[in-house]
C-alpha cells in the first residue's frame, strides 16, 4: 500500500493509491512527488455545480484540479489506463489524471466530490468517451477538499490558487 500526504493550507489530504489496479498511473504521479514536483505546485481549478460553472458544458461534474510547480519540466505523456480495465471508479474522493485526448496525461490530477460517473470508461464528460485514469482514493481530508472546492474563483479558476506546500510519501509499500 502505497500513501500519500497532500499538505495545503487548508489542511491535509491523505490518499490511499492504487498501485496494483493503476500502476502505470501511480508510477507517473509518483515520479512528480518524489521530484518534487508538487511542492509548490498549485490547486488551480474548481469546477462546481451549485452554483454552476460550466455554462458549456452539459454533463456536470464537481472536481479540484491541481498541477506542478511553475517552471517545472513536465514528463512525458503517459497512456490513459482506463476504468474498465482498472475497476477503479470515479467516487466521492476519488483522484485521478486530467488529460485532453487519450494518452495526454502529464502532471495535472483532480480529486472527485460526489460519485462522478461521467469521468469513467464510457462516461460523456469528455466527447472521446474514454474517461480518465482513476489511480487512488483519499482516506482522510475530505473536508479539506470540499473546503478548497467552496473558495473564489473566476470561469473554475481559484482566484487565488491554492499552494501545495508538499506531497510526500507517507507508506510506501
Amino acid at each position: 500500500m502505497t500513501t500519500i500526504c497532500m499538505t495545503t493550507p487548508f489542511g491535509e489530504i491523505y490518499v490511499q493509491l492504487a498501485v496494483h489496479e493503476a500502476p502505470l498511473t501511480v508510477a507517473n504521479f509518483l515520479a512528480y512527488v518524489r521530484d518534487q514536483a508538487y511542492h509548490d505546485g498549485r490547486v488551480w481549478r474548481t469546477v462546481v455545480t451549485n452554483p454552476d460553472n460550466q455554462p458549456n458544458s452539459s454533463v456536470k461534474i464537481d472536481v479540484i484540479q491541481a498541477t506542478s510547480a511553475d517552471g517545472y519540466t513536465k514528463l512525458p505523456a503517459i497512456p490513459i489506463e482506463r476504468t474498465s480495465t482498472t475497476g477503479l471508479r470515479h467516487q466521492d474522493g476519488t483522484i485521478s489524471m486530467g488529460r485532453f485526448a487519450p494518452d495526454s496525461a502529464q502532471a495535472d490530477f483532480f480529486i472527485c466530490i460526489g460519485d462522478q460517473p461521467e469521468l469513467d470508461f464510457g462516461g460523456t464528460r469528455n466527447p472521446d468517451g474514454q474517461g480518465f485514469a482513476a489511480f487512488g482514493q483519499v482516506t482522510q481530508g475530505m473536508d479539506v477538499v470540499r473546503i478548497i472546492h467552496q473558495q473564489p474563483q473566476h470561469e473554475q479558476t481559484l482566484t487565488p490558487a491554492i499552494v501545495i506546500t508538499s506531497i510526500t510519501v507517507i507508506a510506501d509499500a
